[in-house]
């Protein structure tokens, strides 16, 4: 899902960069008001633990490529949608100036896919949902899938935009990898879920209702 620069104009990604940086620094001040230093190793061992999964990269016809996110997870465990943007914009940061996963130019929108969409979408997906069913895991799951696919669905719509893709074959394609894709994206959220609910569940900010 991470665009490189040759596939966006740049005044499209400055675009995107002005938008991005909105939720950035919103996403500075939840870390300043939210994140103590008990939150801290949980910050660095989500970064590390998403960094992992975003490395399986499947390319993608008609697309960028296909791969798991983690910014429903980061929104969940830390229990605010700003968790998401901030750990995505630290990841997504290291791989494009560090290692070259993703333009710079483009990383705006790559943060607004990823970060921003994946974030919310999972936030308030879990939230939402578990108020309905009252399962968190099943909230869980079903946030990490929605945030993931609704994240590759606007990576299409930006590409078309862009006259990189066409809308169709894009959205169609996209749209099928990571359908597929958030079924293990939405088990790895809900399996982190319990296993940290399980362990310690002190540093959760929404009870899960299991003990350890």
């Amino acid at each position: 899902m991470h665009i490189p620069d040759f596939m966006f104009p740049v005044t499209q990604g400055l675009v995107y960069w002005v938008i991005a940086l909105i939720f950035i620094l919103l996403a500075l001040r939840w870390a300043r008001h939210s994140m103590g230093e008990e939150k801290v190793p949980l910050v660095a061992v989500l970064a590390a633990g998403i960094f992992a999964i975003q490395a399986l990269n499947i390319p993608i016809p008609w697309g960028t490529s296909g791969h798991m996110v983690g910014a429903a997870l980061a929104a969940i465990v830390l229990g605010s949608p700003f968790a998401g943007v901030f750990i995505l914009t630290l990841v997504l940061l290291v791989q494009g100036f560090i290692f070259g996963d993703g333009g710079i130019v483009a990383m705006g929108a790559n943060i607004i896919n990823m970060g921003v969409v994946g974030g919310f979408v999972g936030y308030y997906g879990y939230t939402g949902i578990r108020k309905l069913t009252a399962n968190s895991f099943a909230a869980a799951f079903i946030a990490g899938w929605a945030a993931l696919f609704i994240s590759a669905i606007l990576c299409a719509v930006e590409l078309a935009i862009a006259g990189t893709f066409p809308l169709v074959p894009g959205l169609t394609f996209m749209g099928t990898y990571h359908a597929v894709i958030g079924l293990i994206e939405g088990g790895i959220t809900a399996v982190a879920l319990y296993l940290i609910a399980s362990a310690r569940p002190d540093i959760l900010e929404h009870p899960t209702g299991v003990s350890s």
